[in-house]
């Protein structure tokens, strides 16, 4: 078996079936096999999954595992040399999946490898990044990494001075396209299933890395990835589940005190924005009603933000 494509699927029936008529338009020669796990959707997704793809190895959960637990239950069962991370909210073109397994086979040293990502209107998704450190995390949120004047290391996070036109190392590759060689999953281990909901991949890719694996961006091709299709109802649960992912992370590989760090840095963050959008509001523009409530939730909520040894919060985008 060439590949093996893993698919978690939680309320997005629409989205996964053309993401699903994508794939096997596109596999080629190759010799895949697809998996969809289910996170006991209830819009009729495993069902549809059963009826219009039988070829399809479909896993259907009682009850939403998380994203990492979930993908791990197909790796328990995937024969490919190599296997692929594919959002469910995802289109593939041309024949960016044939590319990214020759590419790998012809790299012995990259562990694991990403492609191009576009928006739905055909623009850039700055998928491929660095490690989110404490100095990236400030920029970010004080919103100087979008400054596209003055020093480049301003932008260095999100490393949005590049085009995504030519093959790079990188620290972080997104999950919604992340293709890793099999012996790296017989070598570091699956997902962490501590992280129920972001976060996962970036410190898989932390691990790889640590391994001593190179982890490639190479321009094989392209995806379309329409973002949030299953947290977009979520609204300020998802900046939630964001921040615990994101300070579990950094618990994790930096301790105690980096965790704090980056956990003081995002309320400092959230507790402002709360605040600005409220005296807005209070001044009497109606249009900041929406924003005012929303950092006002995430505030309210913050306490769920810390991790524990299990998350509880639901939802995958």
């Amino acid at each position: 078996m060439d590949l093996s494509i893993v698919i978690v699927n939680w309320n997005t029936r629409a989205l996964l079936s053309d993401c699903l008529d994508s794939v096997l338009a596109h596999c080629g020669n190759l010799a895949t096999e697809i998996f969809v796990v289910d996170n006991a959707s209830e819009d009729g997704s495993a069902d549809m999954v059963a009826r219009c793809f039988p070829q399809v190895r479909l896993i259907r959960n009682a009850d939403n595992r998380g994203f990492a637990a979930a993908n791990n239950q197909a790796f328990e069962q995937a024969s490919g040399r190599h296997v692929l991370l594919l959002n469910n909210d995802t289109l593939v073109h041309g024949d960016v999946l044939a590319t990214s397994v020759r590419y790998l086979d012809a790299h012995p040293e990259a562990g694991a490898m990403g492609c191009r990502v576009e928006n739905a209107d055909g623009s850039t998704q700055f998928t491929c990044s660095e490690f989110p450190t404490l100095g990236n995390l400030v920029l970010q949120t004080l919103g100087l990494n979008r400054l596209r004047r003055g020093p480049a290391f301003l932008r260095r996070y999100q490393m949005l001075d590049w085009d995504r036109d030519d093959e790079r190392d990188v620290e972080v590759i997104s999950g919604c396209y992340l293709m890793v060689r099999r012996e790296v999953l017989d070598q570091v281990g699956v997902l962490d299933e501590a992280f129920f909901c972001y976060g996962e991949e970036t410190d898989w890719c932390r691990r790889i890395a640590d391994a001593g694996w190179a982890l490639r961006f190479a321009a094989v091709g392209r995806i379309t990835h329409f973002g949030s299709g299953t947290t977009r109802s979520l609204n300020h649960r998802r900046d939630l589940m964001l921040t615990e992912g994101t300070v579990r992370l950094h618990r994790k590989h930096g301790g105690l005190g980096a965790g704090l760090a980056v956990w003081s840095l995002l309320f400092v963050f959230n507790v402002s924005r709360a605040a600005f959008w409220s005296l807005g509001l209070l001044a009497g523009r109606s249009s900041f009603r929406d924003r005012a409530r929303h950092f006002r939730a995430v505030c309210r909520n913050w306490a769920a933000t810390w991790p524990t040894s299990a998350a509880p919060m639901t939802g995958r985008s």
